[in-house]
């Protein structure tokens, strides 16, 4: 069983002011915070918004501490602390309803995190409402979504924890869905496209269901969201589809099916980099990068990316795999100056 120590732990006043609460104990009386955890999840009476989290790790013996939050969310990576030592970290999180899939269920309102890790020590935390904030929206289908349920996970759903304080991750991508239903959804791109403020970033990866999508409609489709989120003063980002885990005997991906190559003979990942060069718009090209991902990892060592040995699932990545992805999308957002390298974790 793994230990979980709260040392301090300080909350949120509640009320719409949401002022914070140093992260520091009051001798001679239990902290209030205290009544905000249980069992190693901290929950937050907050309204829908972008909030600023602040927490202080370690104690008296070495820790290893993550935090997670919402619908798995992975928001803090395992952090190691020395025995006696306190160390700060800082994050940005996106709350909303629904707070994982925009088809999905509600979930709970206001703010949850969970402290996680092989040793965690928290020591003390603080929300505050972000007033300077950045969001990457990300548009999406179930390889990109907030999975609900292990153990599946979106890359989305990894993004968060190579951000640090000041950009947040708003994840509306959706499970099932392709370039014509995200736009025609009321709950999809019609939801999303009011939200976009100027110097957002918007991820666009939406290829896997396109099964049935002409290639001049799923041109067309993919110039509409880069319209959209231009006319809305954010900055478009289109990004290839993942691999499916589709070998050929010799080792390669180099098939229709690995690739994203729908019965038309529609070459997505190829049509996606042809409207970025057109439109101006940046390309994080991730089939190729995980095609390469893949292939260097062999047969066997690449299951572990995906679902193969819980599902022979090909297609969707494990928790192992999304962060691996989440972390290609991370080194080209820093390359190509998408996002400051100080906002980053790197490395």
């Amino acid at each position: 069983m793994r230990r979980f120590s709260i040392a301090v732990v300080a909350a949120v006043a509640l009320g719409s002011a949401l002022p914070s609460v140093p992260a520091q104990a009051h001798p001679g009386r239990p902290s209030p915070g205290l009544a905000q955890c249980a069992a190693g999840t901290c929950h937050f009476d907050v309204p829908p918004g972008t909030y600023d989290v602040r927490v202080v790790l370690g104690g008296t013996a070495a820790s290893a501490t993550s935090v997670s939050g919402e619908t798995r969310r992975t928001l803090l990576p395992e952090t190691t602390t020395p025995a006696g030592k306190h160390v700060t970290r800082s994050f940005t999180v996106n709350v909303r309803t629904p707070e994982g899939e925009p088809t999905g269920p509600e979930g709970t309102p206001g703010l949850d995190l969970r402290i996680g890790g092989s040793a965690p020590a928290l020591a003390g935390i603080r929300v505050t409402p972000a007033r300077h904030t950045r969001q990457i929206f990300l548009v999406g289908d179930s390889t990109v979504c907030d999975q609900p349920g292990d153990p599946y996970s979106g890359w989305g759903q990894q993004l968060p924890q190579y951000l640090r304080e000041g950009v947040s991750v708003a994840n509306y991508a959706d499970s099932g869905e392709s370039t014509v239903s995200y736009l025609g959804n009321p709950r999809l791109w019609a939801t999303v496209r009011p939200l976009i403020r100027p110097g957002d970033l918007v991820l666009v990866q939406l290829a896997h269901n396109d099964k049935t999508t002409d290639e001049a409609t799923y041109r067309a489709n993919l110039e509409t969201l880069v319209a959209g989120v231009r006319a809305r003063g954010g900055q478009p980002v289109l990004v290839t589809p993942i691999v499916r885990r589709w070998f050929n005997p010799d080792g390669t991906l180099n098939n229709g099916t690995a690739l994203l190559v729908n019965g038309l003979g529609v070459d997505h990942p190829a049509v996606t980099r042809s409207v970025a060069a057109a439109r101006n718009v940046p390309l994080i090209d991730l089939t190729a990068k995980t095609k390469a991902l893949v292939e260097s990892l062999g047969v066997e060592g690449s299951k572990a990316l995906y679902l193969y040995n819980e599902a022979r699932d090909n297609t969707h990545t494990s928790v192992r795999g999304a962060t691996a992805y989440a972390g290609l999308v991370r080194d080209e957002l820093v390359t190509q100056h998408l996002v400051p390298k100080g906002r980053m974790r790197v490395g």
